[in-house]
Formats: structure tokens, sequence, C-alpha cells
């Protein structure tokens, strides 16, 4: 950072504003905010410590920021960034006026992301003892400054104290309420509003479209031809909900826990809590509220479907915080999370499951994590980089991960093969002949798959992909009716 003048010696320069423009940093210059951040890093890393969070808190909101600072590190350059401020800001640097980032997180983090930006003249934050928030703010600057000595950019109530005692206000990221108080204060310069939270943002908080995942509970009764018994639905319906809304917490806690991996992913950094679009703290109470209701439906349900949905549920929180750093475990893991929908699903209707169905899916589904992170590695590797963010993996694994996963998907290729030789199969089947049309199309289709990935094409879950692919759409079509002839049975 570049020495400060005397911020009160009168700037001779025609033209250029002599009041310094002070920033702030949390929900203003970012849209995000540093403590709740550092916050779920602690959680994330060091899981023992963030016990000790309320303790600090006791001590203060000045000791918690230091030692969560102290406790992990991030990338500035990671952060969302609020552009269109930002480009301002540049424009009034270029014009000759000082900048002052003044944040209530700790000082560290502000320095350091002051040296990433190098736009500011000057950082005055948090140091450990005392916490530079609202009144503590307003009386720093003035005493900095002086008395409507200097312009300040803010977002939040607090920020109406400091306005106060401003000379001209630039309102960041708030509602027009606030804009108005603002307006009561000072002179307002400029207004930046904020992104409205529509219901689409909303449905990529949910991720809705992952739900499709949750189909799987519907196998085991289409496998076992049982597909007319109005109490199984429902009890399908009602399992359907719950896994949806379990899913749901557990993808916002995986967002939220890994936000800074994330924002380094082409795509991942545009999801909304990594992009800042919605604030984390919304999250941290939503997940849990997502859970319980999930339970609530579980209990409904009834069998074993509540015992499968909360091994489910803690299996991914084990894969969120550990399992998905792990090379190969994380997409053995992967497949297991896939297998479980199924398993819950019979659970659901008290069934049980064929030795087949699970030697097929175990396969089928570690092909289709395989191409997952076969497909990340390959976007990696076209942009250049060599380890995948909060991965075990380098880029140049894609091509070990790509014959491993062609060898699992051949593998449950085999196993249908094979169960089409066993005894299970004429109970079901009056034809079963015609079902070796269904082996030929899940070979293509896991083929295509793969041939989807190495183009580089693959830019979703795969089965979401399958979805919305039509080559995956007609493979499906071709597997249903060569079973409905392998089941009804053919006249020759």
């Amino acid at each position: 950072m570049t020495p400060v003048p005397d911020p009160r010696q009168v700037d001779d320069q025609p033209g250029v504003d002599s009041s310094p423009l002070v920033v702030d940093l949390d929900g203003t210059l970012i849209h995000t905010d540093i403590l709740h951040e550092s916050a779920l890093r602690v959680l994330r890393d060091r899981p023992l410590d963030a016990l000790r969070i309320p303790f600090w808190l006791a001590q203060g909101k000045a000791v918690l920021k230091r030692r969560l600072a102290e406790c992990t590190s991030f990338d500035p350059a990671s952060l969302p960034y609020h552009r269109e401020l930002l480009d301002w800001l540049q424009q009034q640097r270029s014009r000759g006026r000082r900048l002052v980032l003044c944040t209530a997180s700790d000082r560290s983090v502000a320095i350091a992301i002051a040296d990433h930006l190098g736009i500011f003249d000057e950082v005055m934050a948090s140091d450990g003892a005392s916490n530079l928030s609202g009144a503590h703010k307003a009386v720093a600057l003035e005493q900095r400054f002086g008395a409507a000595g200097f312009d300040y950019a803010g977002n939040a109530q607090a920020d109406l104290l400091v306005w106060e005692r401003a000379r001209r206000a630039i309102v960041v990221n708030a509602d027009a309420r606030l804009a108005a108080q603002a307006a009561d204060c000072c002179e307002v310069e400029q207004v930046f509003p904020p992104t409205a939270l529509d219901f689409a943002a909303w449905l990529r908080v949910l991720r809705v479209h992952q739900w499709l995942k949750n189909v799987l509970l519907f196998v085991p009764v289409l496998a076992a031809h049982q597909l007319v018994n109005a109490d199984t639905w429902l009890a399908l319906l009602l399992a359907f909900c719950s896994f949806s809304l379990c899913a749901s917490s557990v993808y916002i806690a995986n967002e939220l826990l890994d936000l800074e991996s994330d924002r380094q992913h082409p795509r991942k950094s545009a999801r909304p809590f990594a992009a800042g679009l919605v604030p984390a703290w919304m999250g941290v109470l939503l997940a849990p509220l997502l859970l319980v209701a999930s339970i609530v439906l579980a209990g409904y349900v009834g069998g074993t479907f509540l015992p499968a949905l909360l091994i489910y549920f803690g299996l991914t929180c084990a894969y969120s915080l550990w399992l998905k750093r792990l090379p190969l475990v994380d997409c053995l893991t992967l497949a297991v999370l896939y297998m479980l929908r199924i398993v819950a699903g019979a659970a659901a209707v008290s069934m049980s499951l064929s030795f087949w169905l699970l030697a097929f899916s175990i396969f089928l589904f570690l092909s289709l994590a395989f191409v997952k992170r076969y497909a990340e590695l390959q976007t990696l590797l076209i942009q250049g980089k060599h380890q995948a963010p909060g991965r075990g993996y380098a880029t140049s694994d894609a091509s070990l991960l790509q014959m491993q996963g062609m060898a699992s998907g051949y593998a449950a290729v085999l196993v249908l093969a094979l169960y089409l030789n066993s005894q299970a199969v004429l109970l079901l089947y009056r034809s079963p002949e015609f079902v070796w049309g269904a082996v030929l199309a899940v070979l293509f289709w896991i083929n295509w798959m793969w041939m989807q990935a190495h183009r580089g094409h693959m830019h979703d879950d795969p089965l979401v992909f399958a979805v919305k692919d039509s080559a995956s759409l007609a493979a499906g079509v071709v597997v249903a009716v060569f079973m409905a002839f392998g089941t009804l049975g053919w006249q020759w």
C-alpha cells in the first residue's frame, strides 16, 4: 500500500476530490461475510477448534475474528467481489482519489485483500482488541478524517451510524428502505442495487434438478414388477420427497464447506453460495430445517426407510468433510451413495433386494462416479491446471480414471448378461431372450457416456446429464421396450 498523505490537507489538483472514499468489506466490496466463511472453514478443517468458537465469542467479536483468522487461511483472489463496485472504485482511484478499506473483519484478512486488489491506500480493521463495526467504526473514521471529511460505501443497517458522520454515502447491496435512510443521514452519491433473489435462485440453492437422481428409489419396485399396489406408490412418493429434502440439506452443507474450491471451478463458481448470491448464514439455517422436514416425512414412510435415510445422510456428511479428498475412495463413496437410493427404495416398501440388482448397481454407479470425476479433470486439464482444487487428483490421473470407469461399466453389463442365465429371471420374464436387447442398449449407453465425457460434453452429474441427453433417453426407451417384451412374452 502506498503512503497516505494527511487527509486534512487540501488537494490543489483541479478536478480531484480531496475527501477519501472509505469502503466497507463484508457485503459491500465482496458478496459474502468473512466471519461466516472463516467459521465454516474451521468447522471443515479443524472441527475440534470449532468447539472453541463460543468461548472466543464470549471474549468479544474482535477476539473471535482474530482467532478464526489465525486458524484458517484463504485465497483473496477467489472471493466473490462486487465487480461493478470494484470497477467504479478503480475509476475513482484513476482520478487521483484516495481509497480506504475500513472493515470489521480482522486486520490480517483486510490487508491480504487490499494487497491483492492493489487499489487501497490505507486499511482500517479490527485488531483483536476492538471490533471496528457500527458506532466504533463511525468514531474511528471521524477521528481519522474529521466530521463529514470522508465518503463511505456500505450495505448494512449498522452503516447508518457511519453515514451520519460522513459527507456522502455510497449504498451497496441494500434495499430501497436502507437507501432512503442513508439519504436522511447525508447526500447519496451512488447506489449499487442488490441482485434479486428470485424463485430460480432458490431452486438452484436446493438443486432441485438433482432430485432426478432420487428416481432410483423406484428401481426395486420396477425390477420386481410390483407396479399395481397403490400403497406402495404412496410410500415411495413420500420417500422420494423425504430423500430429496435430505439431499438438498446435504448439497447446501457441501457447498458451504467447499466455497473456495467451487470458486476456482469454471461452472461451480456460479453456484448461489459460491457467487455470494445467497449469504452463507441463510444456508446454515436452511440445511438443518430441510433435514428435520426430511426426517419427519421419513417417519410417515415407515419400515426401515428412516435408518437407510440416516445412513445416507451420515455417509454424505463424511464425504463432504473428508472422503471426497481421498482419491478413488471418493468415487467408491459416490457409487455407494447412488446405490443407497435403491436400498432406501426397497426399505420404504419392505422389499428384499436381489444379489443381481445390487451387483449391477454398484458397478454401474462406480462407472458413473468415475465419469463425473474424469469430466472435471478434463475441464481442468484444458485450463492448464495440474491439480483438482479440494480433491486428491492430479489432472494427469484422467486417463487412469477413464480406464477404471470403463472397466466398471463393462462389469455392470457382464452382471446383467449373467443375470439372464439365472433362475431368478425365469420367475419375472416370460421371454428372457428379449432382455438381451436391453443388455446391448446398456452397453451402448455406457460407451456413449464415456465418449461424451471424453469430448468435454459432460457438464453435469451423469444421471442428470442422461435425462437431458437425447441419445441417453433413446437408450432408456430401448431398454424399457425390450424389458416389456421380455415380461409380457412374444408369440413367435
